[in-house]
């Protein structure tokens, strides 16, 4: 790595551990590219416990459960974990790793290390270039990665930026995460750069609104193909972008994407802890739209526990909210993909995920997901399998095979060109649902397909791998 004046030994490592010493760089910064290559996933000086507070020569003692990653950070601490996260997260494309080894923070822990950081506001400082604290570096250089000069940006580069997180968004929303996360990733690498960089305060402001755009689409992209530890991350990092960008609405969704994503895992608990948190940092700025689709993340956990009277109660606050929706106030550009058929999609994922504690509800997931279908737009088609699956999937509840084998092959057939791995999770707990009819030549033939196209869970490694009930 070009610094052979380096070298260490073991009782230097005990006081980084026993003491809590940190060495001086760029020591942390080799540490970090080192078991980045060895462990296949993103490891930053952060996770290593190696980050200089103030002036201090030790290590402050709030990386535990309590306050995971040293949470909440300052916003040039937010510059450098994101130019640092992204950049190692780049090195492990190009060489072709892909790993998540490390566990998620529960959302309890999240929640309380941020909640009374995400509801007060940031303290912007004056317009002007400022000299780094050569502890608390504007811009992080971890050793062997890409560098990005800090430099000056104008409204005309920003507002590119603004739409090249457009099509990014677009892309997504018809393909999945897989074939676009680098290009993601990679332009969110370099808004951080810019960010290093004191600019105008309006300037600034829109740069960390990108910012906060692009993490969170790197946090899905990753959620997308089972990168489950790296999205939570980029979903943290998004939070703190928004709220330095003076839009807590955007911090508030940032954090449902993490409770979404939760639910995903078989961990509604946590979900719900990190709702919590989504809707008090939200804020009183939060449209009644952006409310609405708050309570259908929040529905779809208590669905996953079998809390039905709560789940209904929480999907018609949605659905009185979504109405109550003038359209006189500008829609942000975030919440643009979340639509009628978006609110009747997760109302039927909400009652086909309760179907499983009551069989009862599949007939109210069916009619949802008929009246999603019939609404979705064109470019929706990640969305539009999912619709496929939720139908499906409680028309095998509601024992009507033939009904859900013809919405399941809708489901397969559009499933070639899309890179979501979530698709073929919610196909795989689908697949589980036909096991009771698998003595009907139709169903066995569906089942055979399935299998034939289906990635096998033994392909993903274990530390990626879904926990409980997952799939739903």
């Amino acid at each position: 790595m070009g610094h052979p004046q380096l070298a260490t030994d073991t009782s230097r490592v005990r006081r980084w551990i026993d003491m809590g010493e940190i060495p001086r760089d760029p020591v942390p910064k080799v540490l970090a590219v080192l078991f980045t290559e060895q462990l296949g996933r993103v490891v930053t000086i952060e996770d290593l416990g190696l980050v200089r507070h103030g002036r201090a020569s030790k290590r402050r003692d709030d990386g535990g459960a309590e306050h995971p990653d040293g949470l909440p950070w300052a916003p040039e601490r937010t510059a450098a974990v994101l130019t640092e996260f992204t950049g190692m997260d780049l090195m492990l494309n190009r060489r072709g790793l892909v790993g998540a080894g490390a566990a998620l923070a529960a959302g309890s822990a999240l929640s309380s290390a941020m909640q009374d950081w995400l509801n007060t506001d940031p303290a912007l400082a004056a317009d002007a270039p400022r000299p780094p604290d050569p502890d608390v570096p504007l811009h992080a250089d971890p050793a062997g990665l890409d560098r990005y000069e800090a430099a000056p940006v104008g409204s005309q580069e920003i507002e590119a930026l603004e739409h090249s997180v457009e099509v990014f968004r677009a892309w997504d929303a018809a393909r999945g995460g897989g074939l676009q996360r680098k290009a993601v990733v990679g332009q969110l690498n370099e808004v951080g750069g810019m960010l290093a960089y004191r600019h105008p305060d309006h300037l600034q402001r829109r740069l960390w609104g990108v910012a906060a755009n692009l993490a969170v689409l790197a946090g899905w992209m990753s959620h997308d193909v089972g990168l489950e530890p790296t999205a939570q991350k980029y979903f943290v990092i998004a939070a703190h972008a928004a709220r330095e960008s003076g839009d807590r609405p955007r911090a508030g969704e940032a954090l449902s994407r993490a409770a979404r994503q939760m639910v995903h895992l078989g961990r509604p608990e946590d979900a719900l802890d990190l709702m919590k948190l989504a809707r008090s940092g939200s804020g009183e700025q939060t449209l009644p739209r952006t409310a609405a689709m708050l309570c259908t993340i929040e529905a779809w956990a208590q669905a996953s526990m079998g809390q039905g009277q709560a789940m209904r109660r929480t999907l018609g606050l949605a659905e009185e909210l979504f109405a109550s929706d003038k359209g006189d106030v500008p829609v942000p550009s975030w919440m643009q993909m979340f639509d009628e058929a978006d609110l009747y999609g997760m109302q039927a994922l909400a009652y086909r995920t309760l179907a499983e504690h009551e069989p009862s509800a599949a007939g109210t997931a069916q009619q949802h997901a008929e009246q999603a279908l019939t609404l979705r737009s064109k470019g929706r088609q990640r969305s539009q399998i999912f619709d496929y699956i939720s139908f499906a999937s409680a028309s095998f509840i509601a024992g009507e095979p033939e009904r859900g084998a013809k919405y399941a092959r809708l489901a397969l057939v559009s499933m070639g060109s899309n890179s979501s791995q979530r698709t073929w999770d919610r196909l795989r707990e689908m697949y589980r649902l036909t096991g009771q009819y698998a003595a009907d030549p139709r169903i066995a033939a569906l089942r055979k397909d399935i299998d034939l196209v289906m990635p096998k869970p033994a392909a993903r490694k274990k530390a990626d791998a879904p926990k409980g009930d997952a799939w739903v």
